[in-house]
């Protein structure tokens, strides 16, 4: 299935950002609002304790799964939001460099922010995003 998301890139703005600056998607489609993908196992344990990279990969496959649950892949997302509970840019970095590899060519707007706390016990990351399909 094709995406109806157009990825928008400005030449005004810097390229060095590893993702386009803005999206849209036709009137006619339904958004999806994901909620938080969380770096939690099928039993709701937190994986990858202490490992960035570990839970950015467990969140990206529960964003997937959520994704899929509607009808939607990580191609129809318009936009995500990576929270990372930490105070270290390398962090940040680390779990970014695991977000942007998953979508792969389709570099939808992102923003990347370092927090102090999230919600369950040892986590570090966790994913927010919308979507957008046509049925």
């Amino acid at each position: 299935m094709t995406s109806v998301v157009q990825l928008i890139r400005s030449t005004a703005l810097s390229n060095v950002a590893e993702y386009a600056y803005a999206a849209t998607a036709p009137a006619d489609a339904r958004l999806v609002f994901l909620a938080g993908a969380c770096p939690l196992d099928a039993d709701g344990a937190t994986v990858a304790v202490g490992d960035v990279r570990g839970q950015a990969a467990q969140c990206v496959e529960n964003l997937r799964t959520a994704l899929a649950a509607a009808g939607a892949g990580i191609e129809d997302l318009v936009q995500t939001r990576v929270l990372v509970a930490s105070s270290r840019q390398a962090d940040l970095v680390a779990a970014w460099e695991i977000v942007r590899a998953a979508m792969g060519d389709h570099d939808v707007p992102s923003t990347l922010l370092g927090v102090t706390v999230l919600g369950y016990d040892d986590q570090l990351v966790e994913i927010e995003g919308t979507a957008a399909v046509v049925d």
